[in-house]
C-alpha cells in the first residue's frame, strides 16, 4: 500500500513508519518538524516538510494518490490547549479536515486516526473504560480529539470512508520528548540523567499521584499495522492496568538501576484523576493485544535513553 503518515517524524509516528516499512509498504511522511525530528526516520524515507493545515496539502495528496492516510500530526499538549484553545483547534480540527477533504476527492481508501483514550473519556468513576462509554472531554485538547472522531463518523456515513480511530492510553517509549502529551516517562528519565528530582503532580485525594494506563509505543505501532487491513470505528489501545505516578517513578528508577528523591506538586489544569482502557474490542476485531508490560517497556526505553 502507499501510505501517508502525518507526524511521522514524531514520537509515535516514527514507530508507525518503521512498522509499515518492515511490512513492505510504501511510506511518505508529512511533518512540519515543530516537534518531530528528521533523525527519528529511517534513512531513505521520503519526508515532506509541510503543516497539515497548509493549503498545498490537497494538491500534494492529489499528485501522490495515497491509499491510506495515517494521521498522527497534532498539537499534543493539554496545558498548551488550555492556554490556547483556538490554536489547538486550528491544528487538531482544521488540520484533520484539510486531510479528509483532500483524501475523499482522490483515491484514499482508509483513514487511521490517533485519538486519546486518556483524554476523551474524561474523569472515570470506574476502570477500565470501554468504547461505548459516553465521552466527557475535560480539556480543549480532548474536545478537539472528540470532534475529530465525530467528523470521521460523518465522512464514513456520507462518503463511505473506512476509518479506524485508535484511542491510545498514555504512550511511552524510545524517541519520546518530555514536552509531549503523556510525556511523564521521558520527564522522569531526563530527571535521572540530570540527577534532578522530578515533581509528581497529585490531587489531595490522590497521594501517590494520578492513575494512568501506560502502553508501549511498539505495541501502538502494531495496532496501526493491524488497522491497515481490518477494523472500522473506535478501538482502545492500552493495557487496562492503572499505575499511579509514584509507582511509575519507582519502576523507572528500577529500570535504570538508580535511586533519586522526588517532590510533589498540585495537579495541572486539565489533568484527570484516573484512566485505564479496556482493550477487548481491539483483541477481537483487530487481533491486537499489548505485548509489553511496564517493566519490560521501561527497560527498553531506558536502554534507548542512555544510548543517545
Amino acid at each position: 500500500m502507499k501510505i501517508l503518515v502525518t507526524g511521522g517524524a514524531g514520537f509515535i509516528g516514527s514507530h508507525v513508519v518503521r512498522a509499515y516499512l518492515a511490512a513492505g509498504h510504501q511510506v511518505v511522511v508529512l511533518d512540519n518538524l515543530s516537534t518531530g525530528r528528521r533523525e527519528n526516520l529511517p534513512s531513505g524515507v521520503r519526508l515532506e516538510v509541510m503543516d497539515v493545515r497548509d493549503p498545498k496539502v490537497p494538491e500534494f495528496m492529489a499528485q501522490e494518490g495515497f491509499e491510506v492516510v495515517n494521521h498522527h500530526a497534532a498539537q499534543m499538549s493539554i496545558p498548551v490547549s488550555v492556554a490556547d484553545p483556538m490554536g489547538d483547534a486550528q491544528v487538531n480540527i482544521l488540520g484533520l479536515l484539510n486531510l479528509l477533504e483532500a483524501g475523499r476527492k482522490n483515491r484514499m481508501q482508509r483513514f487511521i486516526f490517533s485519538s486519546s483514550g486518556g483524554a476523551v473519556y474524561g474523569e472515570l468513576k470506574t476502570l477500565p473504560a470501554q468504547e461505548d462509554l459516553s465521552p466527557a472531554p475535560m480539556s480543549p485538547y480532548a474536545v478537539a480529539k472528540r470532534a475529530c472522531e465525530l467528523y470521521l463518523n460523518y465522512y464514513a456515513h456520507e462518503f463511505g470512508l473506512k476509518s479506524v480511530i485508535l484511542r491510545y492510553a498514555n504512550v511511552y517509549g524510545p524517541r519520546q520528548i518530555p514536552q509531549a502529551e503523556a510525556g511523564v516517562v521521558a520527564i522522569f528519565m531526563d530527571a535521572l540523567m540530570a540527577k534532578k528530582p522530578p515533581v509528581i503532580y497529585r490531587q489531595a485525594d490522590m497521594p501517590r499521584g494520578m492513575l494512568r494506563d501506560y502502553v508501549f509505543a511498539g505495541d501502538c505501532a502494531r495496532a496501526n499495522l493491524a488497522a491497515l487491513e481490518r477494523g472500522q470505528g473506535i478501538y482502545n489501545i492500552g493495557t487496562g492496568v492503572p499505575t499511579d505516578s509514584l509507582t511509575l517513578w519507582e519502576t523507572v528508577q528500577k529500570a535504570a538501576g538508580q535511586n533519586l528523591s522526588h517532590g510533589f506538586g498540585p495537579a495541572r489544569p486539565g489533568d484527570i484523576k484516573q484512566s485505564a482502557l479496556d482493550c477487548q474490542k481491539a483483541a477481537l476485531e483487530l487481533d491486537w493485544r499489548p505485548e509489553y508490560d511496564l517493566a519490560r517497556g521501561l527497560a527498553e526505553t531506558w536502554s534507548w535513553r542512555v544510548s543517545i
